[in-house]
């Protein structure tokens, strides 16, 4: 029940800043429609819907993370969580309680995309459905990882980072946009040493039906949403006990 009203009250915070929730679901509709005009003059493989959408999925949810940061940062300077640490709230109902609505919003964030792309011409299977199911196992990884930066940043710094640094390291290191193999080299090492383009790829995989390819990216998402899950606990716990 605790962990049910704070979630509740997370939500609302969520719904009350319309500009970044209007950003966050609408930015990637606009990459989709542009690289697929794009693609119409001049045909790229790599900008084909079925290869493009899944990729622009995975890269909207670095604005999730940005939202967990900001959430959490506000919070703490606000002096909310040290009225709240009074009650009888966890640290599990805590992380729980912003990462629950934040999950619904990336299954929406998806099913968004999915639907603008098919509106372009992207033929949609069942497999898409499939696909919208592998967003959140990366999103509580995405969510995650903006609680770890929420807990030590404030709000200001979460920006900075979150809104400019991490969200072009999905962008770069995904393979959204263009094939590392093409660059090689460290870049390539970084970029498979990360856990992005294993999320994009994992999206690609289940919504093209290629399911040999999975678990290999599955595994690695999971590893670093586990990491980032309790990276998040062990800060949140930290700026606990500080305040």
């Amino acid at each position: 029940m605790r962990l049910l009203t704070f979630s509740a009250r997370t939500a609302k915070e969520i719904l009350r800043d319309t500009l970044n929730l209007f950003f966050g679901l609408g930015f990637p509709l606009v990459l989709i429609g542009l690289l697929t005009a794009i693609q119409s003059n001049i045909p790229v493989p790599i900008f084909e819907l079925a290869h493009l959408t899944p990729g622009v999925t995975i890269f909207g949810l670095s604005f999730i993370t940005l939202f967990a940061a900001v959430l959490i940062s506000k919070d703490r300077e606000s002096a909310l969580l040290q009225r709240l640490y009074t009650t009888p709230l966890t640290a599990a109902d805590f992380i729980f309680g912003y990462t629950l609505p934040l999950l619904p919003m990336a299954a929406a964030q998806g099913i968004i995309c999915y639907i603008a792309a098919a509106l372009l011409g992207l033929e949609l299977k069942i497999t898409a459905l499939y696909a919208v199911l592998v967003i959140i196992p990366v999103a509580l990884f995405y969510i995650a990882l903006g609680l770890v930066f929420g807990s030590v940043l404030n709000s200001k710094q979460v920006g900075g980072i979150c809104g400019a640094l991490l969200t072009n390291l999905s962008a770069w290191l995904s393979g959204i946009w263009f094939d590392v193999d093409l660059v090689g080299g460290a870049f390539k090492k970084i970029a498979n040493a990360l856990p992005y383009i294993h999320a994009v790829e994992l999206e690609r995989a289940v919504f093209n039906g290629d399911y040999s390819n999975i678990l290999p990216h599955l595994w690695w998402v999971l590893g670093y949403t586990v990491a980032a899950v309790m990276g998040a606990v062990f800060l949140f716990l930290r700026q606990m006990k500080k305040q």
